[in-house]
């Protein structure tokens, strides 16, 4: 039997807890949206995120990349 998104963050908040950490802090999406864009951000493959985080959909992954691209974009570098 598959756990449900709800289990999973629940799990994830029981063991922030147990470490110390603000529960509150962290979540199952605010995880696996983070790992598309610490991806996007080391140059990862689309494809190959998408088949380390289980995401169906190319349109969803790909806006944590073009988030990260407009970070890292040219535009961005000029102001830092």
């Amino acid at each position: 039997r598959a756990l449900t998104p709800q289990s999973v963050n629940l799990i994830l908040k029981s063991r922030c807890k147990q470490a110390g950490l603000d529960p509150a802090l962290f979540s199952a999406h605010g995880l696996r949206s983070g790992y598309l864009t610490e991806a996007a951000n080391r140059g990862v493959s689309l494809p190959e995120a998408m088949q380390q985080s289980l995401h169906k959909s190319v349109t969803q992954a790909a806006s944590y990349y073009n988030n990260a691209e407009r970070k890292n974009g040219r535009a961005a570098r000029l102001i830092v």
